[in-house]
């Protein structure tokens, strides 16, 4: 066999092999980020308790001194995938959000439904008036990028269940 042949069934077999390692290597960090949380862009899943059941009930974002809202939804806008945007409940009383809440969150004295029939949005100052709870929060976690989950409320459920919400940033604690 002359020397470049050699080479070349060396080079060959280099590759192939590379690449197969690459493969399993891939498939370690599919599984790892199975069981981590993805917190990559895209719309945030936020799991929450509050202090008293809030969830008929239109939330809006407060400035971070609590004196105005800064942040409030369209009547047309508490919808999310054609239905009014009620948090979905899960398990041991929390809920996962679907409207867009932070830290800052505060609850409006008004129904999802009624607000939905609302010719155009009130003003800000107008809807100050109407919170009925500026700190509702007892828990707020941020469990990463929604787009990752499969199954979301199963898996979710199953964080709850398994006492593993400390896979997800904790927001608020009370």
């Amino acid at each position: 066999m002359n020397i470049n042949k050699f080479i070349a069934i060396l080079l060959i077999g280099t590759v192939a092999w590379s690449c197969g390692t690459q493969k399993k290597v891939d498939n370690m960090d599919s599984k790892k980020k199975i069981i981590e949380v993805d917190y990559s862009v895209g719309p945030t899943t936020y799991i929450y308790k509050t202090k008293m059941d809030y969830s008929k009930l239109v939330p809006v974002t407060l400035s971070n001194d609590k004196t105005k809202i800064s942040s409030f939804p369209h009547p047309k806008d508490v919808y999310y995938n054609g239905e009014l945007a009620y948090p979905t409940q899960l398990e041991e009383g929390y809920l996962l959000d679907n409207r867009g809440i932070s830290s800052n969150v505060a609850f409006l004295n008004i129904t999802y439904v009624e607000y939905s029939k609302l010719e155009k949005a009130p003003s800000a100052d107008s809807l100050y008036f109407m919170i009925i709870d500026n700190d509702p929060l007892v828990e707020l976690y941020n469990c990463g990028n929604r787009y990752q989950y499969k199954d979301e409320i199963n898996e979710l459920n199953n964080m709850i269940i398994k006492k593993q919400l400390s896979k997800c940033k904790k927001v608020v604690i009370d």
